[in-house]
């Protein structure tokens, strides 16, 4: 790349003085004299996309360099292959079965081998045995029958309506029981229990700001229910947490409207932290319906000066409207005197006139309004 050094005359310099510029082939032409200039700074003003120069004796036009695109904030992930799905479950009956198939094997047993007590044989009106007594063969059935027995009894559970059971086996997630009444499932396998119900979460004091940037206190009320129970329990450690760290993130990023703040504004910032706690929530099987702030007050470092603020700006306003009340008092009541011919005013008795109607009506306001 080569930079040449040229000489030209700027009108501003007058004609007996040469300006030396200096440019090369990827730069346009700049004067030196502008270069080392002992001006004040210019006022900042909004950025704009910046113009790259055409390059000398080629041709090609200028063109616009335009910022690259801010890039969208990630989105947590999880494993792709974590999703609820059913588990596999027997009728509570079988369960049942299985159990007294146990109870009765454990009783035959007793029975053979002469350890039945005869009032039990009696009230089961079994025939008399010698019994061949405790041997490698009767502990075999007595394992048998009581293994069935207590895998039978053991794996009976009871499912309610709104809560679910997540299954797992030596730390791999084996399915989610749903049903409801009596069922069986394997006694092996890890039961956590889930609430699946629609709930409501209304959180503690929280801190935010406000649409001013003051620091603001906020308790939100947040409608939420669990939709993917293995992501909800697998995923995270606690989802319940998880939820609670999501709405705290949400009010850093969105302002809160102050009590006596317009509907409007209100829903606005209540559908901005629904989606955003609802996107942060949704890869851990979270189904947010809304976020919604319910009690806001300025944090207690600034809450007595906002609040003189807040009277000064009430009483500014009820002074400008009592202000503009006597104004167009005081010209419909000039105006009517004029236009009807009561009296004829020159300039010095409009003026005088105007004086003392401003200064009566604005005392019978104060009367009034205190």
């Amino acid at each position: 790349m080569s930079t040449t050094t040229t000489a030209h005359t700027p009108e501003s310099e007058g004609p007996g003085r040469p300006a030396r510029l200096i440019h090369n082939e990827a730069t346009t032409e700049i004067p030196v004299h502008l270069l080392f200039r002992d001006e004040p700074e210019p006022v900042p003003v909004p950025l704009r996309p910046a113009v790259v120069g055409r390059r000398e004796s080629t041709g090609e036009q200028p063109r616009l360099r335009r910022p690259a695109p801010a890039k969208p904030r990630p989105a947590p992930q999880v494993e792709a292959d974590l999703a609820e799905r059913p588990a596999r479950v027997l009728p509570g009956a079988a369960g049942v079965l299985a159990g007294g198939c146990g109870a009765a094997g454990c009783l035959a047993t007793s029975w053979w081998a002469g350890v039945l007590p005869p009032i039990a044989v009696e009230a089961l009106r079994l025939p008399a045995t010698a019994g061949a007594g405790l041997g490698p063969a009767q502990w075999a059935a007595y394992a048998g029958a009581g293994a069935l027995g207590l895998f039978g009894f053991g794996g009976l559970a009871r499912g309610r309506t709104g809560r679910a059971w997540v299954l797992g086996l030596f730390g791999r997630y084996r399915g989610t029981v749903r049903r409801t009444g009596l069922l069986w499932v394997n006694p092996l396998l890890l039961r956590r229990r889930v609430d699946v119900r629609l709930r409501h979460w209304r959180s503690e004091v929280m801190p935010a700001a406000d649409t001013n940037g003051v620091a603001a206190r906020v308790v939100v009320l947040v409608v939420w229910r669990v939709r993917d129970t293995a992501r909800a329990v697998l995923a995270v450690d606690d989802h319940e947490g998880y939820l609670r760290e999501c709405v705290e993130a949400a009010l850093a990023r969105v302002p809160v409207e102050m009590p006596g703040a317009a509907r409007a504004g209100t829903d606005a910032a209540a559908d901005a932290l629904t989606r955003l706690v609802a996107a942060d929530a949704a890869p851990v099987g979270l189904e947010v319906f809304s976020v919604r702030p319910v009690r806001t007050e300025y944090a207690p470092e600034v809450a007595a000066a906002m609040q003189r603020r807040r009277i000064a700006a009430l009483d500014a306003r009820q002074r400008s409207s009592m202000l503009t009340s006597v104004v167009d008092s005081v010209e419909d009541t000039v105006t009517r005197l004029t236009v009807r011919g009561l009296v004829e005013l020159d300039d010095y008795e409009r003026k005088s006139l105007v004086r003392d109607l401003t200064v009566a009506f604005c005392a019978g306001r104060t009367e009034s309004g205190s």
